[in-house]
């Protein structure tokens, strides 16, 4: 990638010294520099508003003044005042040029970086429950923040921990031993037990008599007696069964598990040394750090029975991912409900003297809602993944056999799946992690608009010119003879490529990398109803081709990245 900032960056910083007699820092210069989405006004934008608010001076005049002061040369075109901005304009030449000669390469988007070693911590789906549409967001973001890390050659681990123990467990199992003793499932086993789960929360939520024999169950479980032990075993293994053949069918790898029943022990001998250390105290039988004077409150590490709480677990895990794993970075996926508990965690952590404190990051995430409200797999109120894969499907299906009657059954349900998953996948990833997704089963099968099947779309277009072409292009090109607008716009947006990759990992938001390919997805959708390729003269329909090879590698590259495949022909 050309990056024109620094230069922008200098020539601003003369001109504003050499007019107004003002020294700005390059960090105010940078952070406030635009890059305006209509080329009419130009590449990049400088907005005069703080200049001109410490100057107690008219923006428009501030920037009509600098402009003229700025003396032009490579790889500017024209620098010009508009309105309280100013705006500099590129010579698309070379701007076409030095993007394209690159854009082309495999490896196109990375940047140079210091590695990090970094644990991404995602999934983290409880056995004894169902898994979700809940769990698919949760899933699509830290795959894709895997991929983005590693491309940018940071060594990442991914990692899913995992709650096999519990309340929740001891409610399932309760469940189980007293109204499902006799009862074993052939299939969906991980499924049955979620709904012995929701069975057991409503029967316990306001009887007394069966909230104590639930307790009494997690009792027999923490101390390890046979019974509860041997059938927590063989559901464990049905849950987890269940998860593996989801994560397969989404393309995620874990390169680590973690279980909660691992960090039982190891943590509650980690709050013996918190007392000790005097980091910790005991209140009314229970163990909590006080962290008040850190606007925290009180975060509560043992509770009043000796029992075991998340917060137990999750230190004797951050001190084995630190020791052992030597991780530099840790970075956690977890719904928005945690934000708080998370901000105790990694205080607590600091406390405890581990310098990865501060570089602990809490991916936080809004719900995944139906229509009705809330999902909760208490109330059994979910929409299970597997009924939304299956539904996907059907509808994906259905679309490729109008389109492609001629198509062999395999090749028809392999392109189904992939057009499925992209659509699920985009789906959640192409908001902001913060924003609630309103679940529509009805949208979410929409194959039209900003969605995956768009993207993917593009490139089977793309793929479609080429075989039509049917030669190997010629790479040697006039840049000169890409000036027009919709050209233009892609060239800028291929240049942008490698500046989406750094913010996506930097604010870790894949919804940056997906707002992006659906803006060059739109772009080379304009283009390509606007402008001739094969029919043009040979040099115009070279340099063309070259732009649209390009469009394809970055939207393939950029849909990998999202952990979503490319299609040959749709």
């Amino acid at each position: 990638m050309a990056d024109y900032k620094p230069k922008i960056i200098e020539l601003l910083k003369d001109s504003i010294f050499k007019t107004y007699n003002q020294k700005l820092n390059e960090s105010d210069i940078e952070q406030v520099i635009e890059m305006p989405k209509d080329i009419s006004y130009g590449d990049y934008a400088y907005p005069c508003f703080n200049l001109a608010k410490a100057l107690k001076k008219n923006p428009a005049e501030i920037a009509k003044n600098i402009s003229g002061a700025i003396t032009i040369s490579h790889p500017f075109e024209k620098v010009v005042a508009m309105g309280a901005y100013v705006n500099f304009f590129l010579d698309k030449t070379i701007l076409a040029e030095e993007t394209l000669k690159i854009a082309v390469k495999n490896d196109y988007g990375k940047t140079k970086t210091k590695p990090e070693r970094v644990m991404i911590e995602f999934c983290q789906a409880n056995t004894h429950k169902p898994f979700h549409v809940g769990h698919l967001r949760n899933v699509c973001l830290g795959d894709s923040l895997v991929r983005l890390y590693r491309f940018q050659g940071h060594k990442v681990t991914a990692a899913n921990y995992q709650g096999d123990i519990g309340a929740h467990v001891a409610k399932c199992l309760w469940g189980l031993d007293k109204l499902h003793k006799t009862e074993k499932p052939s299939v969906h086993k991980g499924e049955w037990l979620g709904n012995i789960y929701a069975e057991a929360n409503a029967l316990s939520e306001d009887n007394e008599e069966n909230k104590k024999e639930i307790s009494e169950v997690l009792q027999k479980l923490e101390n390890g007696e046979s019974e509860f032990t041997k059938l927590w075993k063989e559901t464990r293994k049905w849950s987890l069964e269940e998860f593996e053949e989801y994560y397969a069918q989404l393309g995620v790898k874990f390169d680590r598990y973690f279980f909660e029943s691992e960090f039982e022990k190891p943590g509650k001998e980690i709050v013996k040394e918190l007392l000790k250390k005097k980091i910790a105290i005991e209140s009314e039988g229970a163990v909590i750090v006080d962290l008040r004077k850190y606007d925290l409150d009180v975060f509560i590490i043992l509770k009043s029975d000796g029992t075991a709480l998340y917060s137990t677990k999750d230190l004797a895990l951050a001190k084995k991912k630190f020791e052992e794993f030597d991780i530099e970075r840790s970075i956690h996926v977890v719904g928005s409900e945690q934000k708080f508990y998370f901000q105790q965690l990694f205080k607590v952590l600091e406390l405890m003297g581990f310098p990865q404190a501060k570089k602990c990051f809490h991916l936080s995430y809004e719900l995944v809602m139906l229509k009705e409200g809330k999902m909760s797999s208490r109330e059994g109120n979910v929409v299970l993944y597997r009924t939304f894969y299956g539904e996907m499907i059907k509808k994906a299906l259905e679309e490729v056999e109008k389109r492609h009657k001629d198509w062999d059954r395999s090749k028809q349900k392999s392109t189904a799946d992939k057009i499925a998953l992209a659509a699920m996948k985009f789906g959640m990833l192409n908001q902001d992690n913060n924003k609630v997704i309103v679940f529509d089963i009805n949208k979410a099968l929409d194959f039209e608009g900003e969605t995956g099947p768009y993207i993917q779309y593009a490139i089977a277009r793309i793929n479609s010119i080429f075989r039509k072409y049917g030669k190997k292009i010629n790479e040697k090109i006039d840049y000169e003879l890409l000036k027009k607008d919709e050209e233009l716009v892609i060239v800028k947006l291929l240049n942008e490529f490698p500046e989406i990759i750094d913010k996506a990992i930097e604010q870790n938001k894949p919804m940056l990398l997906s707002n992006y390919l659906i803006q060059l997805a739109k772009a080379f959708n304009t283009f390509y109803h606007t402008c001739q390729i094969l029919k043009e003269v040979e040099d115009l329909k070279n340099a063309r081709l070259v732009l649209i090879s390009s469009v394809k590698n970055v939207l393939e590259n950029g849909l990998e990245l999202l952990g979503i495949s490319s299609l040959e022909e749709m």
